[in-house]
């Protein structure tokens, strides 16, 4: 990648971010109501402190920083960069006012500009992998500009509209039963190699054994999990595991988050507003928990991320509405029958598999290092990428990964069975 492509891409994504929030107003993008849910004024700041911190600090001279402070206000995680701003308390920072957060993006975007229209030789070669990781890490932080926003308007008593619906030309779904896919077994390649970018939790290649199975051509739809709450799913503990039915108690879950009861009938909050289920698109905003409760229901179970990854590089390439705030489904990429089916762009898919380090990782040296091997604890692999997420990252070697009992991510599920 040559320094004009560079910074016309640097350009492109930070547009975009703008683009994104253009639709909210200053009192929607202040609010936190949930420590896992950030405020968008924040979202806004911290990416700007990333390009900050990580490269114009450390690499263009003369370089003047913003604010001090902000490196305590607006890091997210990184211990080796210093002490930083309680994340349960974003929402509770006033100031610096969204006039001054912008003005900070504003100042950042001029310096990068400096920065990657003097990039050439060896500090191109240097700096590329660090601009691509910016360029990634801004892409996130959009799509959780959108899960946490729709977590903050589902709040409001009157269900408010955060962006204008674009409907799809055709349905998103044909009411046909789920079919199966088989896979034989043996020993495959898995994780990314090579390629022009790619998360250093997604390698090393390496080599893993397979057993005969089958998944489902398409995910879960509204339907069929309207019909597991129905037949008790949420009150039959044998479904369920301990911990799952422990969360499940202890917040009052009775469907997935967004779904809400009116006279018998079950609506679903979007970020297009409140409107009646769809029963033919995926069910979206489930827990782990939930996804392995509806799999046991199902007499199935969930795919491992290997299986996963393995169906993906024989399914048609990505085809879903990446980035289009609120909607959870897309048309199919091949007739029922034919299969694979939705595997990228409508909804992340849980998998059983724990997130944890392939065979000879390494997180990278330095702050940066913190960006994903620190957290090969406790969580689960979701694979697939969902409508709120920047096409860019879709690829069947992805790795996201979340808690068990985190449901604000556009998270769903596709069934699995041995053969």
């Amino acid at each position: 990648m040559s320094e004009p492509i560079l910074l016309a891409e640097y350009s492109r994504v930070r547009t975009n971010t703008q683009t994104m929030v253009d639709h909210l107003g200053c009192e929607d993008m202040v609010i936190q109501t949930m420590p896992d849910v950030s405020p968008t004024k924040w979202h806004l700041a911290h990416t700007s402190w990333f390009w900050e911190t990580f490269l114009l600090l450390e690499s263009l001279d003369g370089y003047q920083e913003y604010r001090r402070d902000y490196n305590y206000l607006f890091n997210s995680y990184y211990e080796a960069i210093g002490e930083r701003h309680p994340r349960e308390r974003r929402g509770f920072l006033s100031r610096p006012g969204l006039t001054e957060v912008l003005g900070y993006r504003e100042h950042v975007d001029e310096a990068m500009g400096r920065l990657l229209s003097a990039l050439e030789g060896e500090a191109l070669e240097r700096l590329e992998p660090l601009v691509r990781l910016g360029l990634a890490h801004e892409e996130q932080h959009q799509e959780l500009i959108l899960t946490d926003i729709k977590h903050v308007l589902s709040h409001h008593p009157f269900a408010p509209i955060a962006f204008p619906e674009r409907r799809p030309d055709v349905v998103a779904g044909d009411g046909a039963a789920p079919s199966w896919v088989g896979f034989d077994g043996g020993v495959f390649a898995f994780g990314a190699e090579g390629l022009p970018f790619q998360f250093d939790n997604e390698g090393p290649s390496h080599e893993a054994v397979l057993t005969p199975f089958a998944l489902a051509d398409r995910p879960v739809t509204n339907g069929e999990y309207a019909a597991f709450i129905r037949d008790g799913g949420y009150r039959t503990p044998s479904l369920w595991l301990a911990d799952g039915w422990a969360r499940l108690n202890a917040e009052g879950w009775q469907a997935p988050l967004y779904w809400r009861e009116r006279d018998g009938e079950w609506r679903e909050f979007t970020l297009h507003g409140e409107g009646e289920i769809r029963p033919d698109s995926p069910v979206v905003h489930l827990s782990y928990y939930e996804a392995s409760a509806y799999a046991e229901w199902a007499g199935a179970r969930l795919p491992g991320e290997r299986e996963w990854e393995h169906a993906a590089r024989r399914a048609a390439g990505p085809d879903g509405r990446f980035a289009m705030p609120g909607y959870s489904a897309h048309p199919g990429d091949c007739e029922p029958g034919t299969g694979l089916r939705q595997m990228f762009g409508g909804v992340w898919e849980w998998t059983r598999s724990d997130y944890a380090p392939y065979p000879r990782y390494r997180p990278a040296a330095g702050a940066v290092g913190e960006y994903n091997g620190k957290f090969m604890s406790g969580q689960y692999v979701l694979r697939g990428g969902s409508c709120a997420t920047s096409r860019g990252h879709v690829r069947p070697t992805y790795r996201n990964f979340f808690p068990p009992q985190a449901r604000w991510q556009f998270s769903g599920l596709r069934l699995a069975k041995d053969i």
